[in-house]
C-alpha cells in the first residue's frame, strides 16, 4: 500500500469535493475509507495498492473531472 497527499489547483465549491471524491473512489484498488478531499487546503489525501492503481492513475481521473494536479507526494506504509 502507498499513501499520497495530492495538491489541487483550487477547489471552488462542496461539489467539487464531492466530484473528485466520488471519481477516486471509483478506481480499484482505492481504499474508499481512507479517502479524504480537504477543501481548505485544496489537497486529496489517499491510500492505495500500487499492485491495481498508481498514482498517475490517479492523477487522471482528477484531471479527466476538470481539475488541475499541481503536484503528488508518495510514500510507501
Amino acid at each position: 500500500m502507498q499513501k499520497a497527499t495530492i495538491q489541487l489547483e483550487t477547489l471552488t465549491c462542496p461539489s467539487c469535493m464531492q466530484k473528485i471524491e466520488n471519481g477516486v473512489k471509483s478506481l480499484d484498488g482505492v481504499s474508499k475509507e481512507s479517502l479524504k478531499v480537504l477543501f481548505n487546503s485544496s489537497k486529496v489525501r489517499v491510500e492505495f495498492d500500487d499492485e491495481k492503481v498508481s498514482i498517475k492513475d490517479i492523477e487522471h481521473v482528477i484531471n479527466k473531472l476538470g481539475y488541475e494536479v499541481l503536484k503528488s507526494q508518495v510514500k510507501n506504509i
